[in-house]
């Protein structure tokens, strides 16, 4: 199958990871997947949630949003909070990176995780868990070197992908078009050590096999390889 873009279905879209693209942060990164651009901030707090007070143990969060133009006809801002998909997504980021950090290690501060979309044309969560994970490994060598942590908190990297059937044909990695269409959609959220996060998939009209389940996921894994290589290569370690 080759689709609209001449990718065959296993292919991801071209990924760039540029570091530090927010000066103020303690990490931060831009993340390009095809024409999705997401900005990912990591912000370290010397402060926890007070529920999380007596533990003595960090928090790690996400926040999420979408400016206005970042899709073909202008979006509202959320000025009276976010909406149900973004609570959604930010749940998702959040439970996505205190799955790979050591809440001990990072003591008793909160990391905060603003991924602000630049531009979406599908996958804009998975795009943010990815550059998340890099914003939050910076934040960490940042506290390191600032000699406020031992070791970095976060015990490994993470990284989301989208996969589903179109046409009846498995493919990596949707672009917005794609989405729109496809009778199947899921999201693999995966660590380095290939350990599921979290797997979101859904039949948008006839119900999808335990074969086409498995044939997704050995898909996905693929991809999760594959961008958390281009994570290691951004990060230089």
């Amino acid at each position: 199958m080759i689709r609209t873009d001449g990718r065959g279905p296993g292919a991801l879209r071209p990924t760039q990871i540029d570091l530090d693209t927010v000066p103020y942060a303690e990490g931060s990164c831009t993340i390009s997947t095809g024409n999705t651009r997401v900005l990912c901030a990591a912000s370290v707090l010397d402060e926890v949630p007070d529920w999380r007070a007596a533990s003595g143990k960090g928090w790690v969060t996400g926040e999420y949003g979408m400016l206005p133009r970042a899709t073909h006809t202008r979006g509202s801002r959320e000025r009276r909070g976010p909406k149900g998909r973004t609570q959604e997504i930010q749940r998702l980021i959040g439970r996505s990176l205190r799955s790979v950090t050591d809440l001990g290690a990072l003591g008793p501060r909160t990391i905060v995780l603003d991924c602000d979309v630049l531009q979406a044309d599908g996958g804009t969560r998975t795009a943010s868990i990815t550059g998340a994970a890099v914003a939050l490994y910076r934040a960490g060598q940042w506290l390191v070197q600032e000699g406020e942590a031992v070791r970095n908190p976060m015990r490994e990297l993470v990284a989301g992908v989208s996969v589903g059937l179109l046409e009846g044909n498995p493919i990596l990695d949707l672009d917005y078009h794609e989405d729109s269409r496809a009778q199947v959609d899921l999201n693999l959220v995966v660590t380095e050590g290939s350990k599921l996060v979290e797997v979101q998939g859904t039949a948008e009209g006839d119900p999808f096999s335990m074969e086409e389940l498995r044939e997704l996921l050995d898909l996905g894994m693929e991809g999760i390889s594959s961008l958390i290589g281009a994570q290691i290569t951004a990060l230089g370690i």
